[in-house]
């Protein structure tokens, strides 16, 4: 498996810190440096101000010197530690959004069904950006602080132990403040965090289905309904924000009796001359530096809640068991492309839709599977792909149980045509030549040609305003279902799969286009195995062999011309399509007639005279 598979990523915050050890201890380290440089600087100032009180000028001056040159060197520390730190954080968002995609990708619809578009899309962003933050700029805060708090530490003890002692007093109180804000600050994030997912699938529900909000004149509606998430979301952050905002004060106001009791009792040990001024302003400083560590507890504490939430709301995806599991033996070196269902079954719940199915198509061979709408044509395609879990000792690829087979070999194997059709939202190249490795080389570019005259779409994708390169706009919208429904053809033909399962390819196509599509389908079946999911029998009719559904079970099968003999519900199929293409057949030519024989305008009597 490649270095880079995201199957090799760990998704455990404390894996991805122990991956990312190394820039933190370099992070760690130069931070180390730097709280070192300005702890020198510290006792720089201290012998600055002593040498001035005492009119000591070349002393004054040197220090004053050395302090610039360690102060420049702290500051190129602290930016380099920054870079270190934040590339560790880079590098996690990085690799838990491809887990995040990874997973996705193998998650079946009823996680899908739990979970909305919008709701995994604010995962996949806000919350992924706050892990980020959090082995971030929370590991960076973090170690900052500790190495401030222990630089600070050692140039206040230096200096005055009893003031030092002093100074910490409000220390216990900034601890118990800390601890009772935490649980609920993690609280508040997760509800503001859920509230955005919410508000982000209304959007994208809303957008989605734009056409039909516009047809049913439900603007105020829709915008009613986002009021509501909207408002949600605004009464969440409002309520973390109002926590965020107190605890900072609170905080503050807290370290601020501190700085007092530093600047009453220090002041006195400078008048006594217990401690000199030098020492004094040395001392001001690092309890600056160690109060800001103190005051940036309630910040660093936030993030890290932030950081905590969004990784328990990424970890749901993280830990959700695919529906559909890859087999255990080794992918066949060649695969011929037969298959075989044995009492196939198969349940929405508690609903049978499929029951019992089975049928053999030989490697290379043809096989149409008929039947009204809701007899479970579509999910028979569906699990011969493995889109759905499918049951174990029914269907068999070349003599192999597909459930026992990787998944990557079964769906490389099966190539499957939607009847709703899905494009992406890129060009037409793009779409037809998705399994390719490059689209736009000369190679590829006729490939995809070729496969769009196959689909019988060539001459339209031509006429598009860029050709090939026209961007087709979200799920295909720029085209009509006809054509997006031929570019999936299209694309499906482009992999060239040991077989190919086409469901209802025909269903938004005229009759000359559909002849057409036959064809095309009628050489692909000379060069693979075809399963054709159809309710139309000028289709069917071209396949070696015919099954009828009806209610999830097998209730006919054989060749076109044994079925309409047999007079079942395959020839009623055959004798309504019949009378349905003879009556269009009449339409088209009253149609004509009526042309040929309206009077022009001025032409009275053109009638009778014809």
């Amino acid at each position: 498996m490649p270095k880079n598979d995201p199957e090799n990523f760990p998704v455990g915050l404390g894996a991805q810190f122990r991956r990312n050890l190394v820039l933190y201890a370099a992070g760690a380290g130069l931070l180390a440096a730097q709280q070192l440089l300005m702890a020198k600087r510290d006792f720089l100032v201290k012998a600055a101000v002593d040498a001035a009180d005492a009119k000591q000028g070349s002393a004054g001056k040197t220090a004053a010197i050395l302090m610039l040159v360690v102060s420049v060197s702290a500051a190129v520390m602290r930016v380099l530690s920054r870079i270190t730190v934040f590339t560790g954080g880079r590098n996690v968002e990085y690799e838990l959004r491809a887990v995040l995609l990874s997973r996705l990708h193998k998650l079946g619809p009823a996680f899908f069904r739990k979970m909305p578009t919008g709701e995994i899309m604010s995962r996949a962003t806000n919350d992924l950006g706050q892990v980020r933050l959090l082995l971030g700029f929370g590991v960076l805060n973090v170690a900052g602080s500790l190495f401030a708090l222990s630089s600070a530490l050692y140039v206040m003890l230096h200096i005055s132990v009893k003031l030092t002692l002093a100074s910490l007093i409000t220390l216990p109180a900034l601890a118990m403040v800390t601890r009772s804000f935490s649980g609920k600050l993690f609280k508040f994030n997760r509800e503001n965090q859920e509230a955005i997912g919410k508000m982000s699938d209304r959007v994208l529900a809303s957008l989605a289905g734009v056409r039909v909000v516009r047809s049913f004149a439900l603007e105020e509606a829709e915008q009613r309904s986002f009021e509501e998430s909207n408002v949600a979301f605004l009464e969440k952050n409002l309520a973390l924000a109002r926590l965020r905002g107190s605890m900072g004060p609170m905080m503050g106001w807290i370290s601020s009796i501190g700085i007092l009791v530093v600047f009453w009792y220090g002041g006195g040990l400078v008048l006594s001359r217990e401690i000199s001024k030098g020492d004094f302003l040395a001392f001001s400083i690092a309890l600056n530096r160690l109060i800001w560590p103190m005051l940036a507890l309630g910040f660093v504490f936030s993030i890290i809640q932030r950081g905590r939430a969004g990784y328990e709301r990424l970890k749901v995806v993280f830990d959700a068991v695919p529906e559909v599991q890859s087999g255990t033996l080794a992918a066949p070196d060649h695969v011929a492309g037969a298959i075989k269902v044995e009492d196939l079954s198969f349940a929405y719940g508690v609903r049978k839709v499929v029951d019992g199915v089975s049928f053999d198509v030989a490697a290379g061979g043809s096989l149409a599977i008929v039947g009204r709408t809701g007899s479970g044509k579509s999910t028979i395609a569906v699990l011969l792909a493995r889109l759905l879990p499918t049951p174990t000792k029914s269907v068999f690829l070349d003599g192999n149980d597909i459930c026992d087979l990787p998944l990557e070999t079964v769906r490389a194997s099966i190539g499957y045509a939607q009847q709703d059709a899905f494009l992406f939202s890129t060009t037409v190249t793009r779409n037809i030549g998705y399994s390719l490795d490059d689209p736009e080389c000369e190679a590829g570019t006729e490939t995809i040609r070729h496969a769009a005259e196959e689909a019988e779409v060539l001459a339209e994708v031509m006429s598009l305003p860029e050709g090939f390169d026209t961007v087709v706009g979200e799920r295909g919208v720029q085209l009509s279902g006809g054509q997006r429904q031929r570019v999936a053809l299209a694309r499906a033909l482009v992999r060239e799969p040991p077989v190919l399962v086409l469901d209802d390819p025909l269903s938004a196509v005229d009759a000359k286009t559909e002849a057409a599509i036959l064809a095309a389908i009628e050489r692909q079946a000379a060069r693979r195995t075809v399963i054709l999911i159809t309710h139309r029998v000028a289709a069917a009719r071209r396949c070696d062999s015919i099954i009828v559904l009806e209610a999830g079970k097998v209730v006919e099968r054989g060749r076109h011309e044994d079925l309409c003999k047999n007079g079942g519900l395959y020839a009623s199929f055959a004798e309504e399509q019949r009378i349905e293409e003879d009556l269009a057949a009449l339409s088209e030519l009253d149609a004509g007639v009526v042309a040929t024989t309206t009077p022009l305008p001025g032409a009275t009597g053109a009638v009778e005279a014809s």
